[in-house]
């Protein structure tokens, strides 16, 4: 496949001509779009909090089994039966939370069947994805031994769909108690001692579809039934999850928060991104026309007008923000790949779903007083995943690096930035805004700069007025490719791979020149005085 870029000015000429216009070297004579932005770092805004940077694992395809989970038998190296390589990747990205063990499986997975000897945990079907069977290997102490591996909090998902109180009760009691009741001496039994720290709990799950077809009134006493009994200690007390909408849809989110007035922390909000109005035709995950590109990264942007609609509710019914929002299931799903079994939800990964993440992150940080949490779907060998394994085989897919690349967001401040000028990329019907940016202050002092370029074939010269913030070091990092759909591989790993960036601080400010279709994250610091 032939690159879709066009060839560019140095990037040294380019921020010359920014720097120096009165010189000849006007913006006309590169193909870039000129892109004007002004960092407000004397307005603060609210805490970026690490757990939108969460992760979600469902028993789904190879998500758990051969991508996380290989049994300590396995020939392919693990730790008390998890990968090593996967766990090395993942430790790199200092996951703060991973929700478990669904999704749709959620409804259906009774915990006491993932507790005690391998050898005689029950198999079951799973109806959701494939009727494949679940050997159940892969459990409640599993789970958490994944998590405190990772230094990861824990968030699971109830079972309200075909489950009970009296079930669900049990099960926090089992990870929390300290006492010596018969469910705390039987988790002592199964090898934990101590009882597990628990940070999140969802009461059902997408209870509008899989979790049981449900009106919303419905689930709103059904969910104060449950959190009825749901009871642990003082000092290791979950916050509660209620299951929310999905898309456009913010009924959920009016019911809930009218109908339930305590034991309600958070209300979830599911989003997929697809390139199509199809859901049975979405559409291919690579060998995609640049319409997809274009439509895909429009999808994507429809996440701050979703966000905006709950949040509008919330703060009508919620107006000390008590309650947040949680996008605890996001991101890209396309067409199964020809020869991929059904129900697996395997797909490639490429560039476009890199911006994708690029995207969601800019808006959630947007949001960020609000959303305090979101999950993208899913962390290994399923969706858009972090990922890819083949057997012994593992490779970290361009989302991984995206989410690599926005560590120095996690637990930063927001900081607006003013767009002053930009340009508009518009094919076949779509449009979406030429370049997006992100901004904070970091736990670190420095302020971090993320900015996305959706344009697969101009680039754009972008000037960032400092607003007096004297930056005299600036270190960065730039994800980018020749193709749309360029991918990690088996083969070339590295295909799509983080790189340093080029950049100028001046006293006009900083000049960067961003590629067609390309992320980048800069980090500066003032030897002068930071604004901490």
């Amino acid at each position: 496949m032939m690159s879709n870029t066009r060839a560019l000015k140095p990037a040294w000429l380019i921020a010359i001509a920014l720097l120096f216009p009165v010189m000849g070297f006007a913006a006309a004579e590169t193909t870039a779009v000129r892109v004007e932005l002004s960092l407000r770092h004397d307005r603060p805004g609210a805490k970026i909090n690490r757990e939108l940077y969460g992760q979600f694992a469902e028993h789904l395809g190879r998500g758990i089994y051969e991508g996380i989970w290989v049994g300590e038998d396995s020939k392919i190296p693990n730790t008390r039966g998890f990968r090593n390589d996967v766990l090395a990747a993942l430790k790199e990205l200092r996951i703060p939370v991973i929700r478990w063990p669904g999704g749709c499986f959620a409804d259906e997975y009774h915990w006491r069947d993932g507790i005690g000897p391998r050898s005689a945990r029950p198999v079951r079907v799973n109806t959701n994805w494939g009727s494949v069977e679940e050997n159940n290997a892969f459990g409640t102490h599993e789970y958490f031994d994944l998590v405190e591996m990772l230094g990861a909090q824990a968030y699971i998902a109830g079972n309200l769909g075909t489950g009970s109180p009296h079930e669900m009760a049990e099960w926090l009691e089992y990870i929390t108690s300290d006492s010596h009741s018969t469910l705390a001496e039987l988790r002592r039994k199964n090898g934990r001692d101590k009882p597990w720290k628990i940070a999140y709990w969802g009461v059902g799950n997408e209870s509008w579809g899989c979790g049981g077809n449900m009106r919303p009134e419905h689930y709103a006493d059904l969910y104060r039934n449950y959190t009825s009994f749901l009871k642990t200690p003082n000092d290791n007390h979950p916050q509660f999850v209620a299951s929310g909408g999905y898309n456009d849809l913010t009924v959920w989110t009016e019911v809930l928060a009218k109908n339930i007035p305590s034991n309600i922390d958070g209300i979830s909000h599911h989003y997929y991104t697809i390139p199509t109005s199809v859901w049975e035709k979405k559409g291919s995950a690579t060998g995609f026309p640049e319409e997809e590109w274009i439509s895909t990264l429009e999808g994507a942007l429809k996440m701050d007008g979703y966000i905006q609609a709950n949040r509008k509710i919330l703060e009508k019914r919620d107006p000390d923000n008590k309650v947040k929002l949680y996008v605890d299931e996001w991101g890209t799903w396309y067409d199964p790949a020809p020869g991929v079994r059904e129900g697996s939800l395997y797909q490639e990964n490429t560039l476009r779903d890199a911006l994708v993440a690029a995207i969601n992150f800019t808006i959630f940080h947007k949001h960020a007083d609000r959303v305090r949490m979101a999950n993208i779907a899913q962390t290994v060998n399923v969706l858009q995943a972090m990922i890819l394994t083949d057997g012994a085989k593992m490779v970290r897919t361009p989302t991984y690096y995206a989410f690599k690349m926005h560590l120095p967001f996690q637990d930063a401040t927001f900081l607006p930035v003013e767009i002053k000028k930009s340009a508009r990329y518009m094919l076949g019907g779509h449009e979406v805004p030429s370049a997006m940016v992100t901004a904070a202050l970091g736990r670190d002092g420095k302020i971090h700069i993320a900015l996305t370029n959706l344009d697969p074939n101009k680039a754009a010269a972008v000037a960032v007025d400092l607003q007096g913030y004297a930056a005299t070091v600036a270190r960065g990092l730039i994800l980018t490719a020749d193709r749309m759909d360029a991918a990690n591989t088996f083969d070339r790993p590295d295909n799509v791979k983080p790189r340093p960036v080029e950049y100028k601080i001046g006293p006009a400010g900083l000049h960067v020149d961003l590629p067609p279709k390309s992320f980048v994250v800069l980090s500066l610091e003032s030897k002068t005085g930071d604004i901490r």
